[in-house]
């Protein structure tokens, strides 16, 4: 089942489900400007994910200081005592894209960076921070090393230890995968991560690049559940332009529903056309024979 949200020109979304209202959180590119952007929080009372989304009249953050543009992808997550964002920008300190960590006691925010600026390191491109909390209750941040920042122009996804309170790295960053490892990559780009355990005791990791039909999600698969792998690309993708028929679009992330229901959010198309800009797609699917499927 695919649901076309009313959600639209809404990039990279991340669904919370809290209290019984659906917030959809991503990137909100004003005018069509990659510079020009938001971390835009839309939301649902109606209890049903075909209901009416709307955008929250006030931001839901404080600006970092030195955040001066690439305000990009926010995840928000129920972390212990609160409520936690990790969010993109470019520093005007640093001159690098990194991924910082804000917290609010509600979902509506509004979220302060916690953070001294970046997690990530000051002297590379980094975007897309996810949380993955382990099996051992140890909290890790998995983020992409930007291809723009690599000795051969190809992105990394990679993954450090986090501090109990989500303030900073307890561990040298460690490189998981490239861009370059499956075998339907046609691109670059290292993409929207997001790690979900399976039921056979594996950990799956979803991510985004280029296919031959364009902007998709692939899967990754550690078959022990270590976080450090070793990844196995699987062969078949998640999402792509196949999926739907119209257009590819990525940036996945899974979430359950009220009634337990996992569905995949992805935007689609990638960019605007003639018939509209980037929709939030949702798509039920299930875990079957080691891997997941859009159902």
């Amino acid at each position: 089942m695919i649901i076309k949200t009313s959600i639209e020109y809404l990039r990279d979304p991340f669904i919370l489900l809290h209290d019984g209202v659906y917030y959809a959180y991503g990137t909100g590119v004003i005018n069509d400007d990659w510079n020009n952007t938001v971390w835009a929080c839309y939301k649902n009372t109606s209890g049903r994910l075909d209901g009416e989304w709307s955008m929250t009249e006030d931001l839901v953050y404080v600006d970092p200081e030195y955040a001066v543009k690439n305000h990009w992808a926010p995840e928000v997550h129920k972390y212990k005592d609160g409520f936690y964002m990790f969010a993109t920008y470019y520093s005007s300190k640093t001159e690098h894209k990194g991924c910082a960590i804000l917290k609010s006691a509600s979902p509506e925010g509004p979220f302060v960076q916690i953070s001294d600026g970046h997690v990530t390191p000051s002297d590379i491109d980094a975007i897309d921070g996810t949380l993955y909390v382990d099996r051992e209750g140890q909290p890790w941040m998995v983020y992409v090393h930007e291809w723009s920042c690599t000795d051969d122009k190809v992105g990394r996804m990679c993954a450090a230890k986090l501090s109990d309170d989500l303030t900073h790295f307890v561990s040298e960053p460690v490189e998981l995968f490239r861009a370059d490892d499956p075998s339907w990559a046609d691109g670059e780009v290292t993409d929207g991560c997001f790690l979900l355990d399976a039921a056979d005791g594996a950990l799956f990791m979803l991510w985004s690049n280029f296919c031959v039909d364009g902007y998709c999600v692939g899967i990754a698969k550690s078959a022990d559940g270590n976080i450090l792998g070793p990844w196995e690309q699987q062969d078949e993708l998640l999402f792509s332009k196949k999926t739907t028929g119209e257009y590819g679009g990525g940036h996945g992330m899974i979430f359950r529903d009220t009634d337990g229901t996992r569905y995949l959010s992805v935007h689609s198309p990638n960019s605007p056309n003639e018939n509209g800009g980037e929709r939030t797609l949702l798509l039920s699917i299930a875990e079957e024979s080691g891997t997941l499927l859009v159902k």
